[in-house]
């Protein structure tokens, strides 16, 4: 589109302080006492191998949710007022990983913090996660679409969430293509098989 990644970036930045205010307000519950939320390690029930197997265990759990609130976006009732913004971008850019509708950011961030009110977490490692589905959910948009070959059908990556955005209705997973395959909405990606955006555009210089 003309001019889209100015176009993404001020959507974000329009939409950002929106999320940020639900979000804040979960993080206070969940610093405050509200959640089962750690400081120590010898407060986990588990020791070191209980934050090992929290991180694994957070992932799964807010891909799961994440797959689901994701695809209930993409329903008549809800696409048009709250998703579509995000799916003007075709072919993404980093800058639209958070150029979300408000509604549409917050719902999508729910999973991360219902996990802490479910599951003990400590709260350094919940951080690091923060960090790290924020900088993978720019990853899947930033259109390098290379994958360990071993891994292509099992890691949701940017060629599985490019093709999300341009045949709209497969891949809504966040890091494994575990619940679309469960849920019939998986596909492998076009870019795997070299019809891919940069196959498309190469073929165009090649002419």
């Amino acid at each position: 589109l003309q001019n889209q990644v100015r176009r993404e970036i001020a959507y974000a930045l329009r939409s950002l302080p929106w999320i940020s205010v639900p979000t804040v307000a979960l993080f206070f519950a969940e610093v405050r006492g509200y959640s089962k939320l750690y400081d120590n390690i010898e407060d986990s029930p588990y020791g070191w191998s209980g934050v090992f197997l929290s991180m694994l265990s957070f992932l799964f759990f807010t891909d799961m949710g994440i797959y689901w609130i994701h695809r209930a976006l993409h329903h008549k009732l809800l696409y048009k007022r709250f998703h579509k913004p995000h799916h003007l971008w075709k072919i993404a850019t980093p800058f639209a990983s958070h150029a979300f509708h408000p509604v549409d950011g917050f719902m999508q961030s729910l999973p991360y913090h219902i996990y802490p009110f479910l599951f003990p977490l400590h709260k350094v490692t919940y951080l690091g996660l923060y960090i790290f589905v924020n900088v993978w959910t720019i990853s899947i948009h930033d259109g390098d679409y290379r994958v360990p070959r071993l891994l292509r059908h099992i890691i949701n990556g940017s060629a599985h969430h490019t093709d999300h955005h341009l045949y709209f209705d497969y891949n809504y997973g966040q890091y494994f293509t575990l619940w679309d395959k469960i849920g019939g909405s998986y596909k492998s990606p076009t870019a795997f098989e070299g019809k891919g955006p940069h196959d498309y555009l190469r073929k165009l210089r090649e002419k």
